[in-house]
């Protein structure tokens, strides 16, 4: 028997076709008057919506959210806030929506109503993240998770299918961490587990049919899965090293975590033969794995994955300079985390080397 703790986080989650409506009627369930409504410039109309929806109880529409969240959005952001007396956010995206209205929260306690459109997860974890001058900071901190969650499967259906493919497989990246985490524990396993095949499953229905609601609603379960998992244990090499690649060199978040992951897991996968056992259990479950005991197989499965569905499979196609291999190793090893395999300066620059070559992934 294996001891372990593990803490639930409070969250209440609206699911279900439809669910946008319930908007005012949540911000009313918390006691809210003048919600400040969040979105990046793209999204715009769909704020614009979530303020008709809100009513007298719209303070504001804030549509400037941008990834990584920069220091100076979130300033910007918390000063709209402030000026229009807002007592709640409600924040309608994907992971940088969300990411703005915490980083309000985060020094004001400011209550959040999440509405995702994308598999980030975010919208389950105490998880912040800023970037300032470059560098990516993250941190823990419970005033930042959203009070309640609306899933509502409809809004994703007209996700492109780039789109769809890269935040389904960062949803993966999350449950597949945690599985070696040193932190986790058998229940936040059997929701890594559940959350990669439900992902991994929905991929090649969606790649036939875009508008499949059944398909659309499995992906957000398993995003949502993976986003508790995400919020429950500690991160390890694959979302230290996104982070900063992504911070350090502005490249896209979801479509980093596709690229890195198959390469991050083959690094690891001789220290968390468990979790990689898992991982090939749910991915074969998904049928995106021969055979469940082909573990070995693991990584290039993934990478396999994307590629099959269009995803990009390497960091140049990105934008990375080829220049920033070595500046990305450095800061990879400068603050040391917990890994299954210790963080080696030079193993670490081999994979980023292979990651953004977009070569095949390998444990050396």
């Amino acid at each position: 028997m294996n001891a372990f703790t593990y803490t639930a986080h409070p969250s209440r989650v609206v699911f279900g076709a439809g669910a946008i409506n319930q908007a005012g009627a949540e911000v009313e369930r918390l006691g809210a008057r003048r919600a400040l409504v969040l979105a990046t410039p793209e999204q715009a109309d769909a704020a614009a919506r979530v303020a008709a929806l809100l009513g007298e109880r719209a303070g504001g529409v804030f549509a400037e959210a941008v990834m990584h969240v920069p220091v100076e959005t979130a300033r910007a952001a918390r000063a709209e806030a402030a000026r229009l007396g807002a007592d709640c956010a409600v924040a309608i995206g994907g992971g940088s929506t969300t990411g703005l209205a915490k980083a309000i929260a985060l020094e004001s306690a400011l209550p959040i109503i999440a509405i995702p459109t994308t598999y980030a997860g975010s919208e389950v974890t105490p998880i912040w993240g800023l970037t300032e001058g470059g560098v990516k900071k993250t941190g823990r901190d419970q005033r930042v998770l959203p009070k309640t969650v609306l899933y509502d499967p409809e809004l994703t259906l007209t996700l492109p299918l780039a789109l769809t493919v890269t935040s389904a497989l960062n949803a993966i990246a999350h449950a597949a961490e945690g599985l070696y985490a040193h932190d986790g524990n058998p229940i936040v396993a059997l929701m890594a587990e559940e959350a990669i095949r439900a992902c991994a499953a929905a991929l090649p229905v969606l790649a036939r049919e875009p508008r499949d609601l059944s398909a659309r609603a499995d992906a957000l379960q398993g995003a949502w899965l993976a986003g508790i998992v995400l919020g429950s244990v500690a991160m390890g090499l694959h979302h230290k090293l996104c982070h900063t690649l992504g911070g350090t060199f502005n490249l896209p978040h979801a479509e980093t975590h596709t690229v890195v992951l198959p390469h991050a897991l083959a690094y690891n996968a001789a220290r968390a033969p468990g979790a990689m056992a898992r991982i090939a259990r749910a991915l074969a479950a998904a049928g995106a794995l021969g055979n469940a005991g082909a573990v070995d197989e693991v990584p290039r499965a993934l990478q396999a994955l994307a590629a099959r569905h269009g995803a990009p499979t390497s960091l140049r196609a990105l934008g990375m300079p080829a220049g920033g291999v070595a500046r990305a190793a450095e800061l990879a090893v400068a603050n040391p985390y917990p890994n299954p395999r210790p963080l080696e300066r030079e193993a670490l620059r081999g994979l980023i080397q292979r990651a953004f070559e977009g070569a095949a992934p390998a444990a050396a």
